[in-house]
C-alpha cells in the first residue's frame, strides 16, 4: 500500500504546480518577494510604510453551487475570476487596493490539466484586480470529494490610507446612488437557479433568443471585478461616501450595509433595464419580486453613494473604465434600509 493507492497522487501534485506556474506569473507585483513553491508568500510592506495611516483590509470567499454548472459543462477556465472578484470586490467597496490573493482548491482527483485550467481563471481574475497571485494550495481528498468534483475558495489582502475609507458616516440624505452594471447571476442564488432550471446538459445547451446565447453560456459568465471602476472613481477626485457589493442577499440585505441610521437608499426599479437572466428566473421559477431582490444582483453588482453634485463625473468615470453605471436611485431620510419603488 501506498499514498498513490489510497487515492492521492503526489506526482499529479508535482505536475499541476508545474502547469500553473505559466499563469501565476503573469499576476506578479514588484512587491512580491521569493518564487513560487515557498511555504508562504512574502510580499514587501515598503511603499506600504509611506503612507499616513496605512489599513490592511481583507476579504475572503468561494464560488458555491455554480461549481456544479461547471461541472456539467466541463467549463473550468472562469470559476477562478469568480473566486477572486467575490474577494477582492469587498477589499474595493471599503476604498481599498487589493495587493495579493491565496487560493485553495480541494478536489477528489488531481487531474493536472483541469487544476492549471481553474488556476489560470484565478491568475485572468488577479490580473484583472492587480493582485498578485502569491500562493496556494491544492489537495487532493479522495473519499471526501468525488473524483470529478472540487472546490475552491480564496482570501485576498488589501490596503488604503485610513482618511480613504469607505465608511458610509458621511452619507446624507439628497446624495445619490449609482449602481454599476453587473455580468448576470455572478456567483450567488445559484442554489435556487438550480432549482428553477433543470440541470442537465440539453437544458444548459438550449439557445434563447431573449439572452442570445445558451442557458449555461449565460450562468457561468464570470463575475464582474470592479477595482478599476472604483480605482478610476477615486482618481477622479470623486469622494465615494458608500459602496455595497450586492453579493448573496441581494439589494435588501447589501445596500442598509453601508448606511447609518437615519438614512435610507430608495432604488428606483425602472431607473435600469434588468437582464433577461432575472426576468426568466422571476417567471420559470413563479419568485416573488420581493424574493428576487432579497436573493440576487438583479443587474446591479456594486451600488456607490455620492454627493449628487458627483454624479455625472462618477459616471463617466465609471464608463471610462470600462464598465457601465447608471443611476438607481438617492439617499432620503428615515429608518436605516431600502425601499424599492
Amino acid at each position: 500500500m501506498d499514498y498513490k493507492k489510497a487515492g492521492v497522487d503526489i506526482e499529479a501534485g508535482y505536475q499541476s504546480v508545474e502547469l500553473m506556474k505559466e499563469h501565476v506569473k503573469k499576476t506578479m507585483r514588484a512587491e512580491v518577494l521569493g518564487g513560487l513553491g515557498g511555504f508562504s508568500g512574502a510580499f514587501d510592506m515598503t511603499k506600504i510604510k509611506n503612507m499616513e495611516e496605512p489599513v490592511l483590509l481583507s476579504g475572503t470567499d468561494g464560488v458555491g453551487t455554480k461549481l456544479k454548472l461547471a461541472f456539467l459543462m466541463n467549463r473550468h477556465d472562469t470559476v477562478g475570476i469568480d473566486a477572486v472578484a467575490m474577494c477582492v470586490n469587498d477589499v474595493a467597496c471599503a476604498g481599498g487596493e487589493p495587493l495579493f490573493f491565496l487560493d485553495y482548491i480541494a478536489c477528489g482527483k488531481n487531474e493536472p490539466e483541469k487544476i492549471a485550467t481553474i488556476v489560470k481563471g484565478v491568475a485572468d481574475g488577479c490580473i484583472q484586480a492587480g493582485a498578485a497571485l502569491v500562493g496556494g494550495e491544492t489537495a487532493e481528498m479522495p473519499g471526501f470529494y468525488p473524483v470529478d468534483e472540487y472546490d475552491i475558495a480564496g482570501f485576498a489582502v488589501g490596503v488604503v490610507e485610513k482618511k480613504e475609507l469607505i465608511t458610509g458616516a458621511d452619507i446624507n440624505p439628497g446624495d445619490t446612488l449609482v449602481g454599476i452594471a453587473s455580468s448576470g447571476v455572478h456567483s450567488n442564488g445559484f442554489s435556487l437557479v438550480r432549482n428553477v432550471f433543470k440541470m442537465t446538459e440539453d437544458a444548459v445547451n438550449t439557445y434563447y433568443e431573449s439572452l442570445g446565447t445558451t442557458l449555461g453560456e449565460t450562468l457561468i459568465v464570470p463575475t464582474k471585478i470592479y477595482v478599476k471602476a472604483m480605482k478610476a472613481v477615486k482618481d477622479a477626485g470623486i469622494r465615494v461616501k458608500g459602496c455595497s457589493h450586492i453579493t448573496g442577499g441581494g439589494f435588501y440585505e447589501n445596500i442598509p450595509r453601508m448606511l447609518h441610521d437615519g438614512v435610507r437608499a430608495v432604488v428606483k426599479k425602472n431607473s435600469y433595464e434588468v437582464p433577461p437572466i432575472f426576468r426568466m428566473l422571476s417567471v420559470d421559477g413563479d419568485i416573488e419580486e420581493q424574493m428576487m431582490y432579497n436573493t440576487f444582483n438583479m443587474g446591479v453588482g456594486m451600488v456607490l453613494a455620492v454627493d449628487s453634485a458627483n454624479t455625472d463625473k462618477t459616471i463617466a468615470a465609471i464608463n471610462a473604465a470600462g464598465e457601465r453605471a447608471f443611476v438607481i436611485g438617492e439617499v432620503e431620510s428615515g429608518e436605516k434600509g431600502v425601499t424599492l419603488c
